[in-house]
């Protein structure tokens, strides 16, 4: 059974920074690729950062440069290290994990940007 556990959301201000976490059990992060989306209310789920199997990443446009997207293969595990947060990033972010069919979704954890 394969299982993604987020961690790491809250509240911070504009400018400031926050580290999700996600850890995977049941299936490998380095196998077939995973990553995050994010969903903002009314808006649709937007892809944040990919991390391939191989390891390449890639990220939206209107995180570049803010965000780094990493992958412990030890520990089997994808985090977003998320720097000079805008009110614009409040969404509530999903780490995903993709399989050989089928890809793989966490609970979501909320991120808030507001002073």
């Amino acid at each position: 059974q394969v299982q993604l556990v987020e961690s790491g959301g809250g509240l911070v201000q504009p400018g400031g920074s926050l580290r999700l976490s996600c850890a995977a059990s049941g299936i490998i992060f380095s196998s077939y690729g995973g990553g995050w989306y994010r969903q903002a209310p009314g808006k649709e789920r937007e892809l944040v950062a990919q991390l391939t199997g191989s390891g390449h990443i890639y990220y939206s446009d209107s995180v570049k440069g803010r965000f780094t997207a990493s992958r412990d293969n030890a520990k089997n595990t994808v985090s977003l290290q998320m720097n000079s947060l805008k009110p614009e990033d409040t969404a509530v972010y999903y780490c995903y994990a993709n399989g050989l069919r089928d890809r793989y979704w966490g609970q979501g954890t909320q991120v808030t940007v507001s002073s």
